[in-house]
């Protein structure tokens, strides 16, 4: 596969790497179209910020060097997916604010999420995401589009608490699992990778460890962070509900 179908260009080195910006006018349009549509959906500063943030991370995501690194290193692809699952996705979700209708099938949108983010990354698909531009954009907003559907009910206070931990910590467990399988594999698994770690001294199958590594602990943190609010949410209730003595 030509380096140069790669989204962001080819991988870069220690030296090139400060100076890969994406300036993809396409891309930036579109972030400045959410940013605006965001800004005039949001009825109160605290959306308002959470739409900001959201812009943000997303910025990092795609425009800073970090989406020419994810050329060269799975590891920055994995922390790349994770900025948008698990940090972008809650973010755009709490600056929709509530919405009209309530979120519905939290078991599908688990399932369809799960089967989604260990689908992209097995090698197969993986290469796939990598053959093309609209390849690429394929992957990154299925699985956007999916992390969001499933924040959507964990975040809903119409959704029991006991379906939204269930739904995170189900995401939890099956990104684990994913997690170990990068982690303990003997051999790497991503041979568009084989050629592109050495620059960073690295080798493919450290770099896939460390993927594994980030996909094991950091990504969890935002999951049990929704999980304890919800529980604390619901203890709230409880002590309110419950008559004085």
């Amino acid at each position: 596969m030509p380096n140069d179908e790669i989204y962001c260009g080819p991988a870069p080195d220690l030296l090139s790497l400060p100076w890969r910006w994406n300036f993809d006018p396409v891309l930036l349009a579109a972030l400045t179209l959410l940013s605006f549509s965001l800004y005039r959906h949001g009825s109160d500063w605290p959306r308002r910020n959470y739409a900001a943030a959201a812009v943000v991370v997303l910025l990092v995501a795609f425009v800073s060097p970090l989406c020419a690194l994810a050329s060269a290193l799975f590891s920055a692809r994995v922390l790349h997916h994770i900025l948008l699952v698990a940090i972008a996705a809650p973010l755009l979700v709490l600056a929709l604010g509530r919405l009209p209708w309530r979120p519905r099938a939290p078991h599908i949108a688990f399932a369809v999420h799960a089967l989604l983010f260990w689908l992209w990354h097995s090698p197969v698909a993986y290469h796939f995401a990598l053959s093309s531009y609209a390849a690429y954009w394929l992957m990154q907003l299925s699985l956007l589009g999916s992390a969001m559907w499933l924040w959507m009910i964990a975040l809903d206070p119409r959704t029991s608490a006991g379906n939204a931990c269930a739904v995170l910590f189900g995401t939890v467990l099956q990104m684990g699992m994913l997690a170990a399988l990068l982690t303990f594999s003997r051999n790497p698994l991503y041979d568009v990778h084989l050629t592109t770690t050495a620059a960073f001294g690295v080798t493919p199958l450290e770099d896939q460890q460390l993927a594994g590594v980030l996909m094991w602990v950091p990504a969890a943190g935002p999951y049990l962070v929704a999980m304890l609010w919800r529980i604390r949410t619901l203890l709230s209730q409880n002590s309110l509900d419950r008559p004085a003595s």
